[in-house]
Order: structure tokens, then sequence, then C-alpha cells
């Protein structure tokens, strides 16, 4: 059988790029004009082949122009894809790759995961609503946090109650459905991403950390426990002199606050630092994993010095996603206005200075929704337009959502990330 590394380096033969790049640059590895799906469901309707009429769609079909990709994981030759229900027509939210059948296409079809049937959000309410990034832990396990929330223009849906889900990936079973109570979340369309804290051996003893963009929280559920708790603090808010943005074309302001979190390396007393910032933000900040594990510290009216401002990354650097790498001791960030991956080495002084730039394309790589790095040390990236999608009108003949790749190791060189 044909190696990772060889299968996707004929789905990347030929690709040319233009670039800015201080570190190698990030490879495209896969591309779309819209996405499509092995199983589109039944009812399928081409939105630019017909007129479509504003809520004459049942949930159940098709509308390709409708399925905008978000986030991207993966996990021993599985690419999983999610596709957020912002709009209707949207088949299955959770979806993978499998780059050993389609590693070899440009555009590949996208597989339900785990299958067709829990994606169906109307046939049971344990199955899938919407999802919009995941996460792998070193237990073999992927998590991801279900909103529960159909988000259709003017006609925003709650219905049911966000979920944590943990999936067994040795065999796709599902582990673990932890229904988040409304005393904690209302409104799950916040709930886009989630980093998980675990040992190797300790696979019970894990903690979720969820930001939560919309309330300006961060949400901690303790596996063992089946518990769940909330902080609150000013530096979850987004920055009224960061909030405004010009991507792909497009000038708007988002009030994102709290986006993602990522974890450093373990200390010599085992605990572990907790970096997170809010998109509309230039700004890293960062808390203990010890002070987020105790619940009875989320209660407090005033944190202390437990919540640290590192400082600023410098101009047009918001972020979505961020992910730590354990090889290099290096953090690396999706940076939106710079339409490129970013860098910090976190054994120097946080500062602009030390901040690098590893890759920025503003024709290709238009708004990187996020970055995740592989146990294998391969970054992630996944560029979807999406403020294209939302002020304006893709270009289906265009490649609108690509997804790229990189070795933690060659992203860094050359730049101050060395």
């Amino acid at each position: 059988m044909l190696s990772l590394d060889v299968l996707l380096l004929c789905a990347i033969s030929g690709f040319q790029l233009l670039i800015s790049a201080d570190g190698d640059p990030m490879i495209e590895v896969f591309k779309w004009k819209q996405l499509d799906f092995y199983n589109r469901g039944d009812g399928y309707k081409d939105l630019w082949n017909r007129i479509c009429i504003p809520g004459s769609s049942s949930s159940g079909s098709f509308i390709q122009y409708n399925n905008v990709p978000q986030g991207v994981t993966h996990f021993r030759g599985r690419l999983f894809v999610t596709v957020p229900r912002r709009q209707p027509g949207i088949p299955s939210t959770l979806n993978y790759i499998d780059l050993a059948k389609d590693g070899w296409s440009q555009s590949p079809h996208l597989r339900a995961y785990p299958n067709l049937a829990v994606n169906q959000y109307n046939a049971s309410e344990q199955n899938l609503v919407s999802v919009y990034r995941t996460s792998v832990d070193v237990c073999g396990r992927l998590w991801f946090v279900d909103t529960g929330m159909l988000e259709f223009p003017n006609n925003r849906q709650q219905i049911r109650h966000p979920s944590i889900w943990v999936i067994d990936l040795a065999n796709d079973r599902l582990l673990k459905r932890f229904e988040i109570p409304q005393s904690i979340v209302e409104i799950g369309r916040g709930l886009a991403s989630i980093t998980i804290d675990v040992g190797a051996r300790r696979c019970n003893d894990a903690y979720a950390y969820i930001p939560d963009l919309v309330n300006r929280r961060l949400h901690v559920y303790h596996l063992r426990s089946d518990r769940i708790w909330s902080f609150e603090h000013s530096f979850f808010n987004f920055d009224p002199l960061s909030d405004n943005l010009n991507i792909g074309g497009q000038t708007f302001r988002w009030d994102d606050g709290i986006f993602s979190a990522t974890l450093g390396s373990y200390k010599p007393d085992g605990s572990r630092d907790v970096f997170f910032h809010p998109m509309a933000s230039t700004n890293e900040f960062v808390v203990s994993n010890r002070v987020l594990q105790q619940e009875f510290n989320a209660a407090r009216s005033d944190h202390g010095d437990d919540f640290h401002l590192l400082g600023t990354r410098g101009p047009s650097t918001q972020s979505t996603m961020h992910k730590y790498d354990p090889r290099t001791g290096v953090i690396f960030f999706a940076e939106v206005q710079k339409s490129g991956v970013g860098c910090w080495k976190t054994s120097k002084p946080f500062s602009t200075e030390n901040h690098g730039s590893v890759y920025s394309n503003s024709s290709e790589m238009i708004y990187p929704s996020d970055l995740t790095i592989d146990e294998e040390g391969y970054i992630w990236v996944m560029s979807n337009s999406m403020p294209i999608f939302v002020y304006s009108k893709l270009d289906v003949e265009k490649y609108n959502f690509r997804i790229w790749r990189q070795s933690t190791l060659l992203a860094k060189r050359g730049t101050v990330c060395e």
C-alpha cells in the first residue's frame, strides 16, 4: 500500500502557487470549487441549475452552494472535514476523506462520519445537528461539540441542547455524548472549537476546554466526573480596536470573543499553560490548566492574577485557531487578515518582533478557518473564503475551498520561530 506521503505528493503534483513565505510554504493538498458528497441524501438540487425559492427546500435536500467546510483534522489516513449547518441543504455536518481511496483526487467527495444516518438531525434527537471543528486526543479519540443549532439566515433555531461527543477512532464507536445543560449554554452557535487536555495513560481523566465566542466564556468539561463549569473573564472579550477586518475584498466588523485555546508543554510540576485569544483581537493570553481544572475556581468573582496578558502579535494578526507543536516548541496561528499562517517560539519572549510569518497567500488562502497538527508533526489548514460567502457571492467557476499541509519542522525554517 502506498504511504500517506506518497499519496499526498500525488495529490498536490502540478499545483502552482503564488505565495509569500518566510518558512517553507504550506502545500496545497485539496481544493474545491464546490463541495460534493458520496451520499448527498435525498432530493439533490443544484442551486446553480435552478431558481431557488427561499424556504422551498426541505431539510434533506442537497444545495451544493450552501456547503462550506470549516474544520480539518487528520488522524492516520483519515481527514475529518466539518460543514456546519449555517444554511439549508447540507447532507452531513461531520465528514472525512479516506486518503488511501481518495487522496489522488484534486477535489475528493466527502464521506459522512461515522455514517449518513447519524448526520440526519431530523431522524433522532441523538443525531448530529451542526459541528464546527474537531480534535483528536492522544488516546485516539475524536472530540467535538454539536452546537445543536441550525443557523439558517433569518431563521436560527436551537433545536436541541449543545452536546460534547467522544468517538473511539479504533472502531468508530460513540464513547460519550454529554448534553451541556441550559444553565451553562443556552445558545450553541458560539461553541466553535474544543481542546483536549489528557495524558496517554490517563484517558478517563480528560479535560475539554471549550471557548464560547458568543457568550465570551471558557467552558471546562471533565470526562471522569461528567461535569462541566464555566469561567468568565474580561480577557475573553473581543478588542474593539481589532474588530475591523478586510478579507477577500470584503470589509466588515466581527465581535467574536474567545475563539481558540491550545496547550503548551508540560512543566516540571506536571502542569501546562493554556494559551488563548479572541478572534477579533491581536492579543494572546495565558492561564494554567491547574486553574481551569478546579471547578470551584470558576465561581470566583475575582480571578486575581491567574489569567495573564502575554502581549500582542502585531498588526493584522487576528487569528481563528492556533496550535502548539511539542516537537518544535512553536505555536502556529491561522491568521485571517494576513490570509496565512504565523508562528511564535514559546521559549522566546512574546512580542511583535518574535512573531513570525510562515506563509501568506491573499488570493488562495482566503480565511484560514482551522489549523490543526497531527501526531506525525504535520500542520493542516482549511481555508474557506467565508467572508465572500457571507457578504458577497462565491464564484463557483473558481476554487473556493482549500486544504493545506506542511511539516512543523519545515514550516518554522527561515523564520524568527527557529
